[in-house]
């Protein structure tokens, strides 16, 4: 009784305080001087009240778009890749995958004299989600010594799986699996439109990460084929089941029949490509949040559990531009990614830093480099596409286009055009074959990776 008594009184005393006490700290709120003080910075000007109007039912990027860049850029390239066709995403993250076997389609084209060709996307998704799910439960039975909410635990179970990726998902699916073409194992809705279907497996899984933690050490692996069993059922009902024979009739680019045969999906790749994915390209980076001429590994970052880490060499622009290059004057399309959103005129299909103004727009300054937006989680890589086209002037690139994966019909002609300045501020991945590599870049993969986690800020999945 007394010591209710005496909380009583100490709340009297309490609330006349807290009904005293100035509407911001002093030391760091918001006041009512320091509020008069900064809302003196709309002043109501004619000025501040047409943009106010403007904005009130336009977005910020059309008013932001600079009357200076309408016209359409110069569209020649001195070097360009042999390409036939778009493809399409649709409404999923696998820029990836498409990133990958476009450039793996660009060569077999080439190679055998073929029309328009595209390998089956869905065919290695299925098998991505598949591998991708059997990679979160492994790690939650080799973590589960650790508490829920530890860091790694705690990533884990909020990256249970999804559609995005980078480039070892394709070489390590690729040679594990092969390749099958678009016909054999066509789209469907669930394929193109992802979220509903990844919402139901993250689900499930999260419940069996739960149930594998709990489990009894002898039965775990016997608990995860019973929980791989029902996640491969979920993907054949919204994919369909993977082909393990196929029969494909080959015709030339004149429409003239080749060839019929019956392959594996491992006998195909064998035949029309062959290339050693896992062992035959690097992937190069340019961070300058973190050193060059070091090579990094991310913790968790593969598609595979038995499959590779990605592995990065960190390397100035100016070294990465020399081995594109290199590549395209050989015909040769490359592993692309960047912060695709970033000044993109989605209409034209130009990625150029003028296109927007959005200080003057504003009224402030935008004045972060490319090192600080990476800090403070203003841009990361965000998209992969193909990059197919250099326009080089006296040995120095002035443009460069990629071949995207949002259809035919968007940007220019299926293609996003960047500006040389834009290429350096907002480029970020590339794949390279090791015959473009320089042998001084080559030798720095003698190093012992630098490991970094998975909740790097840079290491967000490509979509």
């Amino acid at each position: 009784m007394k010591k209710t008594i005496c909380f009583a009184a100490a709340l009297l005393l309490i609330i006349p305080a807290l009904a005293q006490k100035p509407a911001g700290d002093p030391k760091g709120g918001i006041s009512a001087s320091l509020l008069s003080e900064i809302s003196s910075a709309y002043e109501g000007s004619a000025s501040d009240k047409a943009l106010r109007n403007a904005l009130n039912t336009t977005p910020i990027n059309v008013l932001a778009a600079s009357a200076e860049k309408t016209a359409m850029i110069d569209t020649h390239f001195s070097n360009e890749v042999t390409t036939k066709g778009r493809t399409n995403q649709l409404s999923s993250g696998r820029c990836w995958l498409f990133t990958g076997l476009n450039v793996l389609r660009s060569r077999m084209i080439e190679k055998h004299d073929l029309g328009a060709f595209t390998f089956s996307q869905n065919y290695l998704f299925f098998y991505d989600q598949l591998e991708k799910a059997n990679l979160f439960l492994q790690a939650v039975i080799d973590t589960r010594s650790l508490p829920l909410d530890d860091r790694k635990v705690d990533w884990l179970f909020s990256n249970p799986i999804g559609d995005g990726g980078q480039f070892t998902g394709v070489s390590n699916l690729i040679m594990k699996y092969g390749v099958v073409p678009s016909e054999v194992m066509p789209e469907t809705y669930s394929a193109n439109n992802t979220s509903q279907m990844s919402s139901q497996i993250k689900n499930k899984l999260r419940e069996d990460g739960l149930a594998l933690r709990a489990g009894k050490p002898k039965e775990l692996q016997a608990m995860k084929v019973s929980m791989l069993k029902e996640i491969y059922r979920m993907l054949a009902l919204c994919l369909g089941v993977p082909p393990t024979e196929f029969t494909w009739s080959r015709y030339n680019s004149k429409g003239e029949f080749v060839s019929s045969k019956t392959y594996t999906p491992k006998g195909f790749y064998d035949e029309f490509i062959g290339q050693d994915l896992e062992n035959n390209y690097i992937m190069v980076m340019n961070n300058p949040a973190v050193e060059y001429n070091k090579v990094y590994e991310i913790e968790y970052d593969r598609h595979v559990y038995d499959g590779q880490n990605w592995v990065y060499v960190n390397l100035p622009i100016e070294k990465i531009k020399e081995m594109a290059i290199a590549s395209i004057k050989d015909n040769t399309a490359l592993y692309f990614s960047c912060d695709v959103g970033k000044f993109l005129d989605r209409k034209r299909g130009i990625a150029d830093l003028d296109n927007f103004d959005y200080e003057s727009l504003m009224g402030v300054t935008f004045g972060m480099d490319k090192k600080q937006r990476i800090q403070t989680h203003a841009s990361g890589s965000t998209h992969a596409m193909t990059l197919i086209a250099v326009d080089l002037k006296d040995g120095q690139a002035q443009k460069w286009m990629v071949e995207n994966s949002w259809g035919a019909d968007s940007g220019y002609k299926g293609n996003i055009i960047m500006t040389d300045e834009w290429f350096n501020e907002y480029m970020f991945r590339l794949v390279v074959e090791k015959k473009y590599v320089p042998a001084d870049v080559l030798s720095l993969l003698q190093q012992k990776p630098v490991m970094l986690p998975s909740w790097d800020p840079m290491f967000s999945m490509e979509e």
